[in-house]
């Protein structure tokens, strides 16, 4: 069974009940990730825990290496990675202090940030399902067991609008978002889930909601106050919901995932730069000889 990867967003920098073996520093042909990758045991798998934003969170949305995570994850052998991320809601249904399995995504980006691993050859995957069906159920049912309990709700399924940042949005941007349909807002997990992708790698995102955006007639704005006062709460069941889902992962994946790349590969393969087959070997090496 390969490693399970775990990005911490605002709020996790560490997981309860890891036992760390060793932190992992590497560069890579993308630069270096957002800190160092920790390995440990939980629940008897082995973990890759990176914090999101590194630890103290010091890089903003727009600035985080997201190709250099990724990389990183793959490098280390990682076949899924769970993304804990915090978000803003657009519907009066889903609350805060809820959370949602997400398993849509649209960009709102300025594109500022590096969204793919090829940019010197043409590799097309399909991304209609961002992300990975099985990893994302046994994600809901996990944190359905853990959240009943409580009372609190998980929502299967949802659109994440993935904003610029770092600036929440104007009321006008929310109001429009909320016709568009789209579920919560956050600023970092739409790059994540497409890199994925193209690494052949499992992705799912257990969105943790803190605010109503700012549409919501009670809280008409949102403060960083507000926001982290809810993410404490959130952050201790996100954990507990991990915990239960790491005993629920089966040891080989049936996915689609694992196959990402087949047939997606468009350029010839003759003329792909022996340069671009050793930093990306790990990624195409398997079609790409």
């Amino acid at each position: 069974m390969g490693r399970i990867g775990i990005i911490g967003g605002s709020g996790l920098y560490k997981i309860d009940g890891l036992k760390e073996k060793k932190k992992i520093s590497l560069n890579t042909p993308f630069g270096r990730p957002s800190d160092d990758f920790i390995l440990g045991e939980l629940e008897g798998k082995e973990i890759l825990f990176l914090p999101r934003h590194g630890l103290g969170h010091r890089i903003p949305p727009q600035e985080i290496n997201y190709r250099a995570n990724i990389y990183g994850m793959k490098k280390l052998g990682v076949e899924r990675v769970i993304s804990i991320t915090a978000c803003g809601s657009l519907k009066e249904n889903i609350k805060p202090l809820d959370f949602v399995v997400v398993d849509q995504f649209v960009d709102r980006t300025h594109h500022t940030r590096e969204i793919t691993f090829f940019n010197q050859i043409v590799v097309h995957i399909g991304f209609a399902y961002p992300v990975c069906r099985e990893l994302s159920e046994l994600l809901y049912v996990a944190g359905k067991e853990i959240l009943d309990k409580q009372g609190i709700s998980i929502h299967k399924g949802g659109t994440y609008l993935n904003i610029e940042g770092p600036a929440f949005s104007t009321l006008a941007e929310s109001n429009l978002y909320r016709q568009w349909g789209m579920d919560v807002i956050g600023m970092t997990n739409m790059v994540e889930a497409r890199l994925a992708r193209e690494a052949e790698i499992c992705y799912a995102t257990l969105a943790a909601v803190t605010d109503f955006d700012c549409w919501h007639p009670h809280y008409e704005s949102i403060t960083i106050e507000m926001v982290l006062h809810n993410l404490k709460k959130n952050i201790d069941n996100a954990k507990r919901i991990i915990s239960l889902l790491l005993k629920k992962i089966p040891e080989q994946r049936t996915c689609l995932c694992k196959d990402a790349l087949k047939d997606a590969i468009v350029t010839d393969k003759k003329l792909i730069p022996q340069r671009v087959k050793k930093e990306l070997g790990i990624i195409i090496g398997k079609y790409v000889q």
